[in-house]
């Protein structure tokens, strides 16, 4: 804990570890949480840090101990790549004992958020409906056919996904998201309000373009806000808009948003893969984060082609997710990266870490001369022009890939 001390040579503790639940912040919208589960999320916060920390460094070393020398000895090469690589892990106690440990601290993470959610869902759509009912900013589409990459998939363990409704005005499913998200980034973030990345993004747009004025900005994929309201902070002459594909982190959006004192961001219900309810060249800004890699090949075409679309001739696109791989990354690591494809219910993550977002960039328009790209949460870390190299890849983390229109 902060302040303790170190008894036998009487010098305070410097103390690393998660933040206490207790000083995230409580908006309006935010579920109730007695002393119970504060400290059940603050137990799944520390589990998650020490697997992170602790046990997945781990995998790697019995990797060049074990793994690779019974593989050379048996076939007389090296595994060839991270598929490869990853079966061989499969037998790894090591690696075993991760994934069970991981996996199992994501599904207690989610019953943990959900029981709080649920346990007061009634209240939670009272206070949603309250806030948003009649106004404007809130624009559902009952009509939407959700993404079938949405409806095959519950994300990250989360049941019913962004978009499962169990009766009118139900925000169950926000709420779990927001008060458990905590635990997903093992209660790293900085700020109580869960929006370092995107403060990070805003703060890495306005530093690669320091006259950039622009009035409206369209946050793909958003979820239930927590970057687009970092966005309109960022950028408060401007408009936001957020478009998912899920009511109810829509309805909980825009209630968490008004709760905190933001009033530029509109909540659209839509399909990031057609938008064509907003006209040609309508934004100055597109952005998005951690969206790519829950959706599939063919939505990736869809999706910049639309960033395209919707931006104005020197507008600014910047979408933010997983780094993609490269050999400069051990083929042990890549597996490892791998991990949340097979186990974490998310299946285009690896995917994402073989392709290059620019030749996506190059295909639906832009030109090679307008791209830069970022790691917004690396301290000091500054935009660099042109293409995501390989020895960046070796950082992991999130990047963020860009082009001027």
């Amino acid at each position: 804990m902060d302040g303790s001390t170190d008894l036998k040579n009487s010098k305070p503790i410097d103390y690393t570890g998660p933040r206490d639940y207790r000083t995230q912040g409580r908006h309006a919208m935010f579920p109730e949480t007695d002393h119970d589960e504060c400290e059940r999320f603050n137990y799944l916060a520390h589990v998650n840090r020490y697997i992170r920390e602790r046990i997945q460094p781990r995998i790697e070393d019995a990797y060049d101990a074990r793994v690779e020398p019974k593989f050379v000895a048996e076939n007389g090469r090296k595994p060839k790549d991270r598929k490869e690589a990853r079966k061989l892990l499969q037998s790894e106690p090591m690696f075993q004992y991760y994934s069970a440990f991981r996996r199992a601290n994501m599904e207690q993470r989610q019953q943990a958020g959900r029981w709080v959610a649920l346990r007061q869902a009634e209240e939670l759509a009272a206070k949603a409906a309250a806030l948003t009912d009649g106004d404007s900013r809130l624009q559902l589409n009952p009509e939407l056919e959700i993404p079938k990459y949405l409806v095959d998939v519950h994300h990250h363990c989360m049941p019913g996904s962004y978009y499962e409704e169990n009766f009118p005005g139900d925000v169950v499913n926000a709420a779990n998201y927001d008060c458990g998200f905590f635990v997903t980034i093992g209660g790293a973030d900085g700020q109580e309000w869960l929006d370092t990345m995107g403060t990070a993004i805003g703060e890495t747009l306005k530093a690669k373009f320091p006259d950039a004025k622009p009035k409206r900005i369209l946050d793909m994929g958003s979820t239930l806000g927590h970057n687009a309201v970092s966005l309109a902070k960022a950028f408060p002459d401007a408009e936001i808009v957020a478009v998912d594909a899920g009511a109810p982190m829509l309805r909980y959006g825009l209630a968490r948003a008004k709760s905190l004192g933001v009033d530029n961001v509109t909540f659209v219900q839509g399909d990031v893969r057609d938008l064509s309810q907003f006209e040609d060249e309508s934004f100055d800004m597109v952005t998005s984060c951690i969206l790519l890699h829950e959706i599939s090949y063919p939505a990736m075409t869809q999706i910049f082609n639309e960033s395209y679309r919707l931006l104005k001739k020197g507008g600014v696109v910047a979408h933010t997710d997983i780094a993609k791989n490269s050999d400069q990354v051990s083929i042990c690591e890549q597996a490892i990266r791998d991990w949340d494809a097979y186990y974490n219910n998310e299946p285009f993550w690896s995917s994402l870490r073989e392709i290059d977002q620019h030749d996506y960039y190059l295909k639906s328009g832009f030109s090679e001369e307008g791209f830069f790209h970022a790691q917004p949460t690396t301290p000091g870390s500054k935009p660099t022009d042109g293409r995501f190299t390989p020895e960046e890849s070796k950082s992991g983390g999130q990047m963020m890939y860009g082009a001027v229109k």
